[in-house]
């Protein structure tokens, strides 16, 4: 496996090695001890998988409390996936990253606890999984507007499709700063 860091401490790419032949693919797409060494070390404990047509923007969300770490990849098709830092005191705050990830290039991201996380399906159809390591809790939920100016997230569709809960977020800033995860400079990427 080929294990990319980003310009985020914490944010990391995976790319798993590839098997394919006249039968199709094979990957291992999980692999506890891998990830570990890499620096991934979680105890995932709930798995999701969307289905998204071209234009679909799903997010900013992230969890506070009972933030989650994920791993995502794409199982079928291509999107654009976005994580922002959304820890108060983060020297990264509100700055965002952003990868193509797809059935194609079989790259998974990692996003740390404290990120928002979305995407944008650029193929006609995707399906989308990911792994995290603490359960959904709507209480918890917040979300972040998709295009919200301060961060400037380059979406390469310009107007999304998008759920209404997701098309009425406020801007990060106008979140109270209270319900925002903390950053800790000693905060490390596993659990």
């Amino acid at each position: 496996m080929k294990i990319i860091e980003t310009t985020f401490p914490g944010i990391l790419i995976f790319e798993p090695r590839v098997f394919s032949d006249a039968r199709g693919v094979f990957f291992e797409s999980w692999r506890r001890n891998m990830y570990a060494e890499a620096g991934a070390s979680l105890d995932f404990v709930q798995d999701n998988l969307s289905t998204s047509y071209k234009g679909v923007v799903r997010g900013l969300h992230f969890q506070n409390p009972r933030q989650q770490s994920k791993l995502v990849y794409v199982a079928d098709g291509e999107v654009f996936d976005v994580a922002v830092d959304v820890r108060t005191g983060s020297p990264t705050f509100g700055k965002w990253f952003g990868a193509v990830l797809s059935s194609e290039n079989r790259r998974q991201m990692y996003i740390p606890k404290g990120f928002a996380h979305g995407f944008q399906t650029l193929s006609e159809k995707a399906v989308f999984t990911y792994k995290c390591d603490d359960y959904y809790s709507a209480e918890a939920e917040l979300c972040v507007r998709w295009d919200d100016p301060a961060i400037g997230i380059d979406w390469p569709i310009k107007t999304p499709i998008l759920s209404p809960k997701d098309g009425a977020a406020p801007t990060l800033h106008e979140i109270e700063q209270s319900k925002l995860p903390a950053y800790a400079p000693d905060q490390i990427v596993s659990n």
